[in-house]
């Protein structure tokens, strides 16, 4: 299976954000949307990806001051990108890896979605269960051996 197949089961909505917005403006769009990850438009092009992992480290370092603290001084500029043709297992990999819980997917710099480890062990689970399911009715469909004639 590769991420297109993932992206194309998960659908095709983005969450967004401008860097220039405020973390409690991010924080706002997140938990409204029931998202852990936002990626940071500007000019029409990728420039990072605000997660809750940069959300809490802003808090912790700024403390009473993280509501108007900037997303652009929060989020991780040039992120880590995947390509739609990679193969899950290989996704997979690359997320383990690099400690990342959400992983942009960008083909010729467009961004075609945001693959979390979530949408990825779901889609393992599918497959897996789809491989059961044929294993199962191929053996419940097993022809039978022939029986040698009796004389």
């Amino acid at each position: 299976m590769q991420v297109r197949e993932i992206l194309a089961i998960k659908g095709a909505v983005l969450y967004t954000i401008s860097p220039g917005k405020t973390l409690a403006e991010a924080i706002a769009v997140m938990t409204e949307q029931d998202v852990g990850s936002l990626v940071c438009f500007e000019g029409g092009r990728m420039v990072g990806m605000l997660t809750f992992r940069e959300v809490l480290k802003a808090i912790r370092a700024h403390g009473a001051a993280w509501e108007n603290l900037g997303v652009d001084k929060v989020m991780v500029r040039e992120p880590l990108v995947a390509n739609p043709d990679v193969e899950v297992d290989e996704l997979r990999r690359i997320m383990v890896d690099h400690h990342m819980r959400y992983l942009p997917v960008m083909e010729e710099g467009t961004l075609l979605g945001v693959i979390s480890f979530h949408d990825v062990a779901r889609a393992v689970l599918e497959e897996q269960s789809f491989e059961n399911r044929m294993l199962k009715a191929y053996i419940r469909d097993w022809p039978e051996e022939e029986q040698p004639a009796r004389s």
